[in-house]
């Protein structure tokens, strides 16, 4: 299982998103994702978010090996077709690193609303939101081919569909190359059979399926004997995003990367 870090973005500043990025390269974690919000929902009158395609550019730049990804992309914030050219730049500016999550969006239900609101896009229904998802990635994969003459990405990101229920487990397997959730995500077992099942029903291994979960910082994800670690392992997690909350730390970074790597070689 690999381990990556997701940088909080509200309240933070790029430099400190950067020193945290070189800290997490430099300590031997395997990926490195920042979440698609504009606004802290928290605090309107705040100094507002650092945009999460452009950080996580530059980051590429800043780093040379470890994963980058945004967890996730809502996408009714960017035209896909231009995502898709986004993402083909992006693939040449890392060196191909990127993993794409997508998702259909914060509905009415949630804090987001307000923000997409302010932007001008409508919070369209849970239905409708994600079918656009779906129609997003089948334009992607389009162009990706050739299409027209678009850019093509080297190699192909895999596509990471977030989401918390069986309709965007079920279209991430039958479309995406992956699925993420919450680590404590109660029906998580169930959700990730549906995405593998539809993945496989879809005509592809599920073997090359990439499931993906969230989860706070605390150690006990990290050690094999914690009963948390052991439910990740038997429901096959591929990778653990933990969570960095700013103003993030570089020294704490790179030590829970010792403790990483003292419980990888045992």
């Amino acid at each position: 299982m690999k381990t990556d870090l997701l940088l909080i973005p509200m309240g933070a500043r790029y430099q400190e998103m950067r020193a945290a990025a070189v800290a997490a390269e430099e300590a031997g974690f395997d990926g490195l994702w920042t979440w698609d919000h504009l606004r802290d929902p928290d605090s309107e009158s705040g100094p507002g978010v650092p945009e999460a395609w452009t950080v996580l550019t530059a980051l590429a730049e800043a780093t040379q090996r470890i994963s980058l990804g945004p967890l996730v992309l809502n996408v009714a914030n960017r035209h896909p077709g231009v995502l898709a050219n986004m993402a083909a730049t992006f693939q040449a500016v890392s060196g191909g690193r990127l993993l794409l999550g997508i998702g259909a969006g914060g509905s009415n239900r949630t804090p987001y609303a307000a923000e997409q609101r302010a932007i001008g896009q409508a919070v369209e229904p849970d239905a409708v939101r994600a079918r656009k998802v779906v129609e997003a990635i089948e334009l992607m994969r389009r162009l990706w081919s050739g299409h027209a003459g678009f850019l093509r990405p080297e190699p192909p990101p895999p596509i990471i569909v977030g989401g918390f229920g069986p309709r965007m487990a079920g279209i991430a397997g039958r479309h995406g190359d992956g699925f993420n959730t919450q680590a404590m995500h109660p029906r998580l077992a169930d959700l990730a059979r549906t995405a593998r099942d539809e993945h496989t029903k879809s005509g592809r291994n599920a073997g090359d399926f990439i499931l993906t979960v969230f989860a706070g910082p605390q150690d006990h994800w990290l050690r094999p004997e914690s009963r948390a670690r052991q439910t990740l392992e038997r429901t096959g997690v591929d990778r653990l995003i933990l969570l960095q909350e700013p103003p993030f730390d570089p020294d704490e970074i790179r030590a829970t990367g010792r403790l990483l790597s003292a419980i990888r070689h045992g």
